[in-house]
């Protein structure tokens, strides 16, 4: 009898982490689902709806590095690989973006799959400029959306050296993402 009040116990304690994630996940609270999912990993890494709502939070984010542990542990069910693969997209593109801006590596010989998100668009875009000189800065515009644009550069902290992009509808800036 204890055992099956303790194993509900659990399960309800289990069900309120999800629960309050999934919550906070449709009231667009992304970092603090990010942060919950990051810290009860261990405990529900098996739980595949568990971390692709924390995958696609920390996505959501702009907390790309966090990916790269559900990407390995999403593979048991079709829509779970298909979350790794989505993530492992992103995850590259952003790896080899920040290389390419760093350190000169060519990119416009790469031929890659692409997503809708945000740093997808902006890898695609910078790879057809194809070889070119170093800028202090990269301004393209959506080719779906005229009025979209997006900045690319890198800023310098006293730490590392990140990458970020501005999203611009018309001249407002609507969001900046920042990655390093």
């Amino acid at each position: 009898m204890r055992l099956l009040i303790l194993l509900l116990l659990i399960t309800n304690i289990y069900a309120d982490v999800k629960q309050e994630m999934f919550g906070l996940y449709q009231n667009k609270k992304f970092a603090k689902v990010c942060t919950m999912g990051f810290d009860n990993f261990g405990k529900y890494k098996r739980d595949e709806e568990f971390v692709s709502l924390y995958a696609f939070s920390c996505l959501n984010s702009d907390y790309i590095d966090r990916l790269a542990v559900p990407t390995a542990v999403l593979k048991f069910s079709e829509e779970a690989r298909a979350n790794s693969a989505y993530f492992s997209v992103i995850l590259m593109q952003k790896k080899l973006l920040y290389h390419s801006l760093l350190d000169g590596y060519e990119l416009s010989e790469l031929k890659l799959p692409t997503t809708n998100y945000i740093l997808s668009k902006v890898f695609d875009l910078y790879t057809k400029l194809g070889k070119h000189d170093k800028r202090a800065f990269y301004i393209f515009q959506d080719p779906k959306d005229k009025k979209l644009t997006y900045k690319l550069y890198l800023a310098k902290d006293y730490k590392i050296t990140k990458m970020v992009i501005e999203e611009f509808y018309d001249t407002m800036l609507i969001k900046r993402h920042i990655y390093w």
